[in-house]
């Protein structure tokens, strides 16, 4: 039982063009409820774009997921009762009905998306530092080593200095695409 009392990412599906009603809908239901302790973000995945019209930029608002919806929760029978009864909420993903609970999202699909969306509040732990050996896990240079340079906390990558052609590379990557070569 302890370990489904984790605080994790879930994806809800609700009627699309209907998420930031729903997501006030559930913000409502949270605190006269007082499930604080058991739902904690509730997150639309809007992005913001220009739009030139006549000549004149127009910000708009555009849904990347249209009709669902990330709640971070510790997933409770009263949590889980209070979200799917929620109105506008069709469900989880995840889940195959007849009352089975949904799985949670990988913390790296949520990591993603969240920095996409411009979230800072995502800091990836790391267990290598300047002048550590570490494997690229992803990309152009996926199973290559290099040596850690410098780190930017703020950009979350690290400049990796691989060896290519037979010179000494300085290469941008984020942390999550590296593991520490023990």
């Amino acid at each position: 039982m302890a370990e489904e009392l984790k605080k994790e990412w879930y994806v809800v599906n609700t009627y699309a063009g209907q998420e930031n009603r729903v997501k006030e809908n559930l913000e409502r239901r949270i605190s006269t409820m007082g499930l604080e302790d058991y739902l904690f973000q509730i997150v639309v995945a809007e992005e913001k774009e220009i739009e030139y019209k006549n000549g004149k930029p127009v910000e708009k608002t555009r849904n990347l997921f249209s009709g669902y919806l990330l709640v971070q929760m510790i997933m409770t029978d009263e949590a889980w009762y209070v979200v799917r009864n929620t109105p506008g909420v069709t469900g989880f993903i995840g889940s195959s009905g007849k009352g089975a609970k949904p799985f949670p999202v990988a913390q790296e699909e949520v990591d993603s998306v969240l920095r996409r969306l411009g979230r800072k509040d995502i800091n990836i732990q790391v267990d290598f530092g300047v002048g550590d050996t570490v494997e690229i896990l992803n990309g152009a240079f996926k199973n290559s080593e290099g040596v850690v340079e410098a780190m930017d906390e703020e950009k979350q990558e690290a400049t990796v200095l691989l060896i290519l052609f037979g010179r000494e590379t300085p290469t941008e990557i984020p942390y999550m695409d590296l593991k520490k070569v023990d």
